[in-house]
């Protein structure tokens, strides 16, 4: 019987976007294919320095070891490289322990069209180009934004995760009308439908399978107050402020899905809030709102969806 993959919560990275990649992909564009494949060969064994994804993607796999056999995610390295020179990638991944056992390299093919073969909910990678073409495609993808220097204490086993609300877990209707009109608009509309829930955004699929392993996270701690430590944490950070608050809500509430923590901003720079948080990766689609992290060390991924993103 072949390995089912249906079920699983599946991130598929590039490698750009798990390892730093500057010094290599600078070789590649200022030397060639047939140099870079030679400089590969001769740093096979050397490893690559962890990349913006890094964190997140090492504290995923870790809960997996919370289910026992069965193993709930599951991450697939999507890479341009061909087999050759993607060897020491993969060298890397087993240098840092990681759980990354199945991958694609596609000699330079744009990985898109691979997406949905392996029931990908996320796709992260450092090429803007090919997250776009995705995101256009209907398919979840990000890029990554940072040096790929956060910080990431070995200690810390809790995975934090921020999530944009507006592009991001819902689609960009409401915010179309504040766009094209104004505040006064898109908060008259959201106390109108303040009730109704929103159409799920371009990463609903990863943050439903995130509620899920958030569920049996609080059902344990409830279980075992004084012994059971939590494994995911997961928040919204969204210019949205009341009013437009409840819509938020209440669309949470009538998909059955909770967060630990919710911001409600009305304009404060996100970085402030980001900062003290710390999260292992934060998702938005407007890169002014990722700006406002930048230099705090904030693993960040841009979402290109919707109506900001096609100005």
């Amino acid at each position: 019987m072949g390995f089912n993959i249906t079920e699983k919560l599946v991130v598929a990275v590039a490698s750009s976007a798990l390892f730093d990649l500057t010094e290599s992909d600078k070789v590649f564009r200022e030397k060639g294919p047939s140099y870079y494949k030679r400089y590969t060969r001769q740093r096979q064994n050397d490893v690559f320095q962890p990349g913006v994804a890094f964190p997140f993607v090492r504290r995923l796999l870790m809960i997996n070891k919370k289910f026992g056999e069965y193993k709930p995610i599951e991450v697939v390295l999507l890479s341009k490289n061909d087999p050759d020179t993607g060897l020491r990638v993969f060298n890397s991944i087993a240098h840092y322990g990681l759980d990354i056992i199945r991958a694609g390299f596609l000699n330079g093919k744009s990985p898109i069209e691979y997406i949905p073969a392996f029931n990908t909910s996320l796709f992260l990678s450092a090429n803007a180009e090919d997250v776009k073409e995705a995101v256009k495609a209907g398919y979840p993808a990000g890029t990554v934004l940072g040096t790929g220097q956060e910080d990431d204490d070995p200690n810390d086993d809790e995975l934090r995760i921020a999530f944009d609300f507006d592009g991001v877990i819902v689609d960009d209707q409401a915010e179309r009308i504040f766009q094209e009109k104004d505040l006064d608009a898109f908060q008259e509309n959201e106390m109108k439908n303040a009730k109704n829930a929103m159409d799920p955004g371009p990463l609903f699929k990863l943050f439903k399978h995130l509620s899920a392993l958030q569920r049996a996270d609080r059902l344990s701690a409830r279980k075992h107050p004084d012994t059971y430590k939590r494994f995911l944490r997961i928040s919204i950070v969204t210019a949205r402020s009341a009013p437009a608050h409840e819509r938020a809500i209440m669309t949470l509430r009538k998909w059955r899905m909770e967060v630990d923590e919710a911001f409600f901003l009305g304009g404060i720079e996100k970085g402030r809030i980001l900062e003290v948080m710390k999260p292992h990766i934060y998702f938005d689609d407007q890169v002014t709102h990722l700006k406002s992290s930048s230099g705090k060390h904030i693993p960040s991924v841009h979402i290109p969806f919707g109506i900001t993103n096609n100005k």
